[in-house]
């Protein structure tokens, strides 16, 4: 495994390596994992879907300042470049980016990239501008990297729908494959930033993936749930944690992020349903969701 701190030398060694593969007549797919390091065995598990898919596997860890907040944790985000390089090398990366922020921003970025539609709700609407710096850098990384292949969690469902459509709307060639939450063996879903949880918080985020779990379940089972009584109950089960302030609850078509109508019933959708939830415990502000689908049908952004 090789880690890479400037843009120059990783572009170099992903030239090399192409070139190598195609003397042997061969046309090597090149997958990239973007993320913030912290890496959990969410993480993990998109770095084993991009082993299994490609010959070349790249890890960017970048904690990208752009797309925090004034009020946010930027600098307190969590960081364990020895722990990520450990877990890299374990599930096979072949090269690894590290770059400082003076390697990825030298001047002030006066380029954005902005993706209308899609970012003013879920999470855009409490942190205007977030989903700009999201793309802005993922788009550099797909630029420097060229991948076959990027992964994305499906915890983070509406940026891998904002950045599928960055994708499609400028061309970049490169298909975006999201990937399954995973989950500790309580519901609660990985993230690092869980690390900022008390003990208590920790117990009371439980009630985020108990409650999606009892409607998508009874989605599942054929009961007749109509939007509006699914954000009702989803409300309802939240505010009785003492511990829980709800930023947002939503359900959405997925991958447009419309509003479903309250009347709809969610088990005859046509498409796909995003049910998503963005909730503070502490400072701590946690994601999850479900994407309910019919029986068999392939998840696509």
């Amino acid at each position: 495994m090789k880690v890479f701190r400037e843009i120059r030398e990783l572009k170099e060694y992903l030239k090399i390596e192409r070139i190598k593969a195609a003397k042997d007549r061969k046309f090597p797919k090149t997958g990239l994992v973007p993320t913030m390091g912290f890496l959990h065995e969410g993480h993990a598990s998109l770095l084993q879907r991009a082993r299994q898919d490609n010959e070349i596997v790249v890890l960017s860890i970048f904690v990208n300042p752009i797309q925090f907040g004034p009020n946010e944790d930027f600098d307190r985000y969590p960081r364990d470049e020895d722990k990520d390089l450990a877990l890299a090398e374990r599930e096979g990366v072949d090269a690894v980016f590290l770059p400082s922020v003076e390697e990825m921003y030298p001047h002030p970025t006066a380029t954005k990239i902005k993706v209308e539609g899609l970012t003013e709700r879920l999470c855009g609407a409490s942190r205007p501008g977030h989903f700009d710096g999201v793309t802005t850098v993922v788009g550099k990384l797909l630029h420097i990297v060229q991948p076959t292949n990027a992964y994305f969690g499906q915890k983070d469902a509406q940026q891998a729908a904002v950045i599928a459509q960055m994708v499609q709307d400028l061309n970049f060639d490169v298909e975006i494959i999201p990937c399954p939450i995973i989950r500790e063996s309580d519901g609660v879903a990985l993230s690092s930033r869980n690390v900022y949880l008390s003990a208590e918080q920790r117990e009371a985020a439980k009630v985020l993936s108990r409650s999606l779990q009892k409607l998508q379940s009874g989605v599942e089972a054929g009961e007749s749930i109509t939007a509006g009584e699914a954000l009702k109950a989803l409300t309802e089960a939240i505010q009785a944690e003492p511990q829980a302030v709800i930023d947002y609850v939503e359900i959405v078509h997925y991958p447009r992020l419309n509003p479903v109508e309250e009347s709809a019933i969610l088990k005859d959708a046509k498409e796909p349903v995003l049910v998503a939830l963005a909730v503070k415990f502490g400072t701590t502000r946690l994601i999850d969701n479900v994407i309910l689908m019919k029986k068999g049908e392939a998840l696509h952004v």
